[in-house]
C-alpha cells in the first residue's frame, strides 16, 4: 500500500486508522484540503427545503446529499430535535446541525450519539471542527451504504434528487437527452434501505422544472429508470408534495400531477387519457 502523509491539515478525529504494517510505501506532502465554495440557496430551493423539513420528525436519521436543495433543506431542521445521520457526506449543514444540538444521535437505534458519514465536503472550519469531533465517524461504503445495516436503523430517512420523475413514480437520476451525466452512485441503495427501516421514508426532492422552466421534471415516462417506483414514499417540488404511499396508480398520476409546474400540467393529463 502507498499512503500519503499529509502534514497539511489535522485528520478527523472519527477517521479510521491504517494499520503501519500494512503500509509499504510513505509519500509526505503538506497540502491543504480543497474546501468547496458556500451553497447559496435560491428561493426555489429554500421552498422545497422547508416542504421536506415538514416531513422530518423528532428523533428521524437522515441521510442526503449535496448542492442547493441539500442545504435548505438541512437549513430548514434548526427547529428539530434528536435527530440522526448516517450517509454519504457531511458538509457545513450538517455540522452547523450538530453544532445547534439538532443533530446529536439521541435516538437512533444503531451506533446511538454517532453520525456515520463517508466523506466531509465543506469548508476549512468543517475539516478544522472535525478534527476535534469524534463523535462524526468517517466508514467504508460497506457501512455508509449497505442496505442491511441501514435498513436496522429505525426511521432512517433518505433524501435524493432525481433529473426526472414519471407518472408511475419512477426515477431517472443519470440520463439527460440521451446523453450520461452520472451514475447511479448511492442513491437506490439508501431509498430500499429506507423502504426497510422501521417508519422509515424515501424521499426524492427536485425542482419541478429545468432550463429555465422550459423542461418539466415530472414527464410521462423518464428517458432510465435509475430506481422503480417501489423505491419511492414521496416526491416533492416547490409545488407541494406527492405522497405515493399507498396510492392506487390513478391517484399517484394525480399526485405526481400536482406537484409538476403548473404550465405542464394539461400535457401531462393527456399523456395518461
Amino acid at each position: 500500500m502507498v499512503a500519503e502523509l499529509n502534514e497539511g491539515f489535522v485528520a478527523a478525529a472519527g477517521a479510521p486508522l491504517v494499520p503501519e504494517t500494512s503500509i509499504d510505501y510513505v509519500v509526505e506532502t503538506e497540502r491543504p484540503l480543497i474546501e468547496m465554495s458556500p451553497i447559496k440557496i435560491d428561493p426555489v430551493s429554500e421552498k422545497i427545503g422547508a416542504l421536506v423539513a415538514a416531513l422530518i420528525g423528532d428523533g428521524d436519521c437522515i441521510q442526503t446529499g449535496i448542492g442547493a436543495i441539500p442545504a435548505a433543506i438541512l437549513a430548514s431542521l434548526s427547529q428539530h430535535n434528536d435527530l440522526g445521520l448516517h450517509g454519504g457526506l457531511i458538509d457545513d449543514g450538517g455540522m452547523a446541525l450538530v453544532r445547534n444540538g439538532n443533530l446529536n444521535g439521541a435516538a437512533k437505534t444503531r451506533d446511538l450519539g454517532v453520525h456515520t458519514t463517508g466523506m466531509a465536503v465543506g469548508s476549512l472550519d468543517l475539516y478544522e471542527w472535525l478534527a476535534d469531533t469524534p463523535s462524526v465517524q468517517l466508514a467504508g461504503a460497506n457501512i455508509t451504504h449497505e442496505i442491511s445495516i441501514l435498513g436496522s436503523i429505525g426511521h432512517f430517512v433518505s433524501i435524493n434528487s432525481a433529473v426526472e420523475v414519471d407518472l408511475e413514480g419512477q426515477v431517472n437520476a443519470e440520463v439527460i437527452a440521451g446523453r450520461q451525466i452520472s451514475g447511479t452512485g448511492g442513491s437506490v441503495d439508501f431509498m430500499r434501505a429506507a423502504k426497510a427501516s422501521r417508519g422509515g421514508r424515501s424521499i426524492i426532492a427536485m425542482t419541478a422544472t429545468a432550463k429555465d422552466d422550459a423542461v418539466s421534471r415530472i414527464v410521462p415516462k423518464v428517458e432510465m429508470v435509475t430506481a422503480l417506483r417501489t423505491d419511492v414514499d414521496i416526491v416533492v417540488t416547490e409545488y407541494g408534495v406527492a405522497d405515493l404511499r399507498h396510492a392506487t396508480r390513478q391517484k399517484r398520476h394525480e399526485a405526481l400531477i400536482d406537484i409538476a409546474h403548473p404550465d405542464f400540467r394539461a400535457t401531462l393529463r393527456d399523456a395518461i387519457a
